[in-house]
C-alpha cells in the first residue's frame, strides 16, 4: 500500500509539473506573439508616415527621395501646390464632346502642415529611426527602373532588422519578408503588411 501511495503522489507530481510546463510554454508564445504584433504594428506606422512624404516629394520633385536628408529638408521645408481641376465640356455640332481641363494653382501649403498636422511634436528626423530599437534605422532605396520601354521611379523603405525571427529576406512570399514598401522591380508603393 505504501508503494501505491508513493506511485500515485508521484505520478501526481508529475502531471502537475507537466501541465505547468505546457501552460507557460503556451502563455511564452502567446505573449510572444503579442509582443511582435505591437512592435510591428509600430514600424508600420511610421512606415506609412514615410511613405506619405515619399509620395509627396515624389508628386513635387517628379522623383522618390534617394537620401534621408533630402527626404527630411523636404518634409521641413518644402511646400505642396493646392490647385484646383476644373473641367468643361462643350458638345460640338457634329454629335461629338469636347473636354477643356483647367488647373488653377490656388496656393500652397507647406508639407508639415500638409501631411503631419495631426502628429504632435512631430520630428521629421525620427523618420529614419525603427521604433523600438535604438541604433537601428530604416533602409531608404530610389531610383529609376525600366517597364515597357520607359523610365519609372520607383522606391523602396525596409526594416534591416525585423522584431519576427520568421520575418527573412530569403521568404518566397513577400509578406514574410522584413516590413516595407515599396519595390525595387515594380511601380508600387504599397506596403507588404497589405
Amino acid at each position: 500500500m505504501n508503494n501505491l501511495k508513493l506511485y500515485t503522489y508521484g505520478t501526481l507530481f508529475l502531471a502537475a509539473c507537466l501541465a505547468f510546463f505546457l501552460v507557460s510554454r503556451i502563455k511564452y508564445s502567446i505573449d510572444e506573439e503579442a509582443r511582435i504584433n505591437s512592435a510591428e504594428s509600430k514600424v508600420i506606422e511610421r512606415l506609412k508616415l514615410i511613405r506619405e512624404a515619399q509620395i509627396a516629394f515624389q508628386s513635387v520633385n517628379g522623383e522618390y527621395a534617394s537620401e534621408w536628408d533630402t527626404l527630411f529638408n523636404f518634409i521641413e521645408n518644402g511646400e505642396i501646390f493646392l490647385i484646383q481641376r476644373r473641367e468643361e465640356t462643350v458638345l460640338l455640332d457634329y454629335g461629338a464632346e469636347e473636354t477643356t481641363l483647367y488647373l488653377d494653382t490656388l496656393g500652397s501649403i507647406s508639407v508639415v502642415d500638409s501631411l503631419f498636422s495631426s502628429y504632435p511634436n512631430f520630428n521629421a528626423s525620427e523618420l529614419i529611426n525603427v521604433p523600438g530599437y535604438d541604433d537601428v534605422k530604416f533602409e531608404i532605396w530610389a531610383s529609376k527602373i525600366e517597364k515597357g520601354g520607359v523610365q519609372v521611379d520607383v522606391v523602396e523603405v525596409r526594416n534591416p532588422k525585423p522584431f519576427d525571427p520568421d520575418r527573412k529576406e530569403a521568404n518566397e512570399a513577400n509578406i514574410n519578408k522584413p516590413l516595407r514598401f515599396g519595390s525595387r522591380t515594380s511601380i508600387t508603393t504599397a506596403g507588404n503588411w497589405e
